[in-house]
């Protein structure tokens, strides 16, 4: 095992220059390389001006060459979750420069190719060298900043915990390293213990399988990946050398856990923590009886009316009140649930965790969120993912006859005026790449432009959606008086918002080709909607039919800028 570094350090101590840091597409990326990125982009940030530089890219070797060049050119690295427009006009005023894999009226900044290598000194520990985001689950996104010491102290606990473990194997991952997690598990902790990590990010079962193929070899995950592994796959040969299976962002599902246990040959060690605490315990489910959390070493905890923390991974020697109820078991502690899943409607208490509990028993659904909407009346929401039988029964009934079974459901147990009155369905909740499920993300869910959807087929790189064009969405007032018809620009962005739910399409569409609209779409026509994905082209076909036949269809190519 190589000598560990800490990450005041890492650039300054060293390691050989042929040591292997990742690999990308099979290509092995040495020591040498990193000092080489890290170089110029050291350049390129200490001739810009101002403190802060957001940091967005899609490969993660470029990712840390960039990161450590900032941070030893003094600058405080903002990490935007995603490159979405609206998350980058909030960072507008936030950042004085942007770089990495951005669209081009960002004026992402480039590394300076061939600077002279600097005189590398020791960052100063309590240099403010990050700011993250919430994940969004209650609102607007909070920036939280972090010194490099508490980063420092949060990656020599997982060294501590589990370096012995994972030995030199590599590091594969679902997850971005945008998010704290990611960053922790995929970058800053394999660079510091001389672990290699792979510079692509695998986001299909499918793609990690191949990936794997029975090498030596880490996996850090989220619940959301987890708990959707296809048992169809060669999971015994790909897991063959499998040391360790990471997960965090939320408490993996008790039904998911043996599932991995017989898919993956262990269970995930799942870590507990937040954006604003980092990593507080952890616990690895290998009986179904062991549902208890460890806490890390050097984290205190006391239990009062929720759990208090205190932990070198925060700012200060303050105790944090985090918003989750537990209680003392074992060694450890039982998680109870979150205060802030209380909301009052009416003028009455809401618990929405007893909502969505209640709703899952009606077997018509396989996961749900209530949420409050904002109006002029605070209401609630519903975000659900059928089950074969809800499915079946949508399909069947339409949205609003489905969505007043479940409220019937409800109504036993729940006072009529707090009864949800929205409803969506899709095929998965929207997670992020770490996946957090987030307000924003369901939030838009509710948007009226969004048709009934259900998904019929899915594989790799092809899905099937069974679609209803509501007599009520918006695009077909006015379009036109008397003969309302679906515009075919509707057509093209259900195409690319659904494309974009389910794969990972380049962010900017480039253009339209062979685009056809054969027969015009009437309100209430139920469709089927195909999608194909060519990753390689970056290209998107789509294609809408009914029991008429074709209706429209075409492909959108994408590009990452325009």
């Amino acid at each position: 095992m190589p000598e560990r570094l800490t990450l005041d350090t890492l650039l300054t101590r060293g390691r050989a220059a042929d040591s292997t840091v990742a690999w990308r597409d099979g290509a092995r990326l040495d020591y040498a390389a990193l000092l080489r990125g890290c170089t110029d982009w050291h350049a390129a940030f200490a001739a810009e001006p101002g403190p802060t530089v957001a940091l967005y890219f899609n490969d993660s070797f470029d990712f840390a060459c960039a990161l450590l060049g900032a941070w030893h050119a003094g600058k405080t690295v903002v990490l935007p979750a995603d490159a979405q427009p609206g998350t980058l006009a909030r960072l507008r005023d936030e950042v004085d420069r942007f770089a990495g894999d951005l669209p081009a009226d960002c004026l992402p900044l480039t590394p300076l190719s061939g600077a002279a290598t600097p005189d590398w000194q020791p960052l100063d520990p309590d240099f403010s060298a990050l700011v993250i985001h919430t994940s969004g689950s209650t609102g607007v996104p909070a920036a939280i900043g972090k010194c490099l010491r508490q980063m420092m102290a949060e990656v020599g606990t997982l060294a501590a915990c589990w370096d012995g473990l994972l030995g030199e194997a590599p590091v594969f991952a679902t997850v971005s390293h945008q998010h704290i997690y990611g960053l922790l598990f995929r970058i800053l902790w394999p660079l510091t213990s001389g672990r290699p990590f792979i510079a692509a990010r695998h986001a299909y079962p499918e793609d990690i399988v191949a990936a794997l193929a029975g090498q030596p070899a880490v996996l850090v995950a989220s619940p959301a990946h987890l708990k959707r592994l296809p048992s169809g796959l060669d999971w015994a040969t790909a897991t063959r050398g499998l040391r360790a299976v990471f997960s965090s962002g939320g408490p993996l599902p008790d039904d998911a856990v043996p599932v991995c246990r017989e898919l993956l040959g262990q269970a995930p060690i799942e870590v507990y923590g937040s954006s604003e605490t980092g990593g507080i315990a952890w616990r690895q489910r290998e009986r179904d009886d062991a549902t208890g959390w460890l806490p890390f070493p050097a984290v205190t905890l006391r239990y009062e009316d929720t759990l208090w923390v205190r932990s070198p991974n925060l700012p200060d020697d303050d105790w944090f009140r985090s918003a989750d109820h537990a209680r003392p078991h074992g060694d450890g502690f039982l998680l109870l649930g979150r205060q802030d899943r209380i909301v009052k409607i009416e003028e009455k208490r809401v618990s929405l965790t007893a909502m969505e509990q209640r709703l899952l028993a009606s077997g018509l659904l396989d996961e749900v969120r209530v949420l409050p909407l904002d109006g002029a009346r605070q209401r609630l929401g519903v975000a659900a993912v059928p089950s074969a039988a809800g499915r079946a029964a949508l399909v069947a009934d339409g949205r609003g006859a489905f969505g007043r079974r479940l409220r019937q459901w409800l109504a036993c147990d729940v006072e009529a005026s707090v009864l949800p009155r929205h409803w969506r369905y899709g095929w998965a909740l929207p997670a992020d790449s770490q996946g957090k499920i987030t307000q924003a993300a369901l939030t838009r869910w509710f948007d009226p432009r969004r048709p009934d959807v259900c998904l019929l087929a899915r594989e790799a790189q092809s899905v099937r959606l069974w679609l209803r064009a509501g007599a009520g969405l918006p695009y077909f007032d006015g379009h036109f008086p008397g003969r309302p018809i679906l515009p075919g620009i509707a057509q093209i962005e259900w195409a690319i918002r659904f494309g974009r739910e389910l794969f990972p399409l380049p962010a900017t569409v480039q253009r339209l080709e062979v685009l056809k609209f054969q027969q015009v779409i009437v309100p209430d026509s139920v469709l089927t909607l195909t999608l194909d994905f060519d990753a390689a082209r970056g290209s998107l076909t789509f294609a809408f039919d009914s029991d008429a036949g074709r209706h429209a269809g075409g492909r959108i190519l994408f590009g990452e800028t325009a």
